[in-house]
């Protein structure tokens, strides 16, 4: 839900590439994966949809966010970055993470 109201998003994502052997950073959730992040893609709203833009996020593959942040379920050793802040604050900025690419999408 964001805002209140269901909300849903196709995601692309391209074949594997060379560069997903390396350890990559999820741009939502902040977890470190190595080959375990990819290049998601979704279409734009509106008229930028129909000229074909689309707009991109390294997110996790296995699109777990919300387990990970949690800690339940671990990419490995040093996947996650040591912190001061709450569960609830890494959840609250994972979120924020999200609403802000769907505000891109629909923008």
């Amino acid at each position: 839900m964001l805002d209140g109201r269901p909300t849903a998003l196709a995601l692309r994502c391209p074949g594997p590439a060379s560069w997903q052997a390396r350890r990559s950073m999820c741009s939502m959730c902040l977890t470190a994966h190595t080959g375990g992040v990819s290049l998601m893609v979704a279409p734009k709203a509106g008229k930028a949809r129909q000229q074909g833009n689309s707009v991109g996020a390294y997110i996790c593959s296995d699109l777990a966010c919300s387990l990970y942040v949690r800690g339940k379920k671990d990419a490995g050793a040093g996947s996650r970055p040591q912190e001061s802040l709450t569960l609830e604050q890494k959840i609250e900025r994972t979120v924020a993470n999200v609403a802000a690419f769907l505000a891109k999408v629909t923008a």
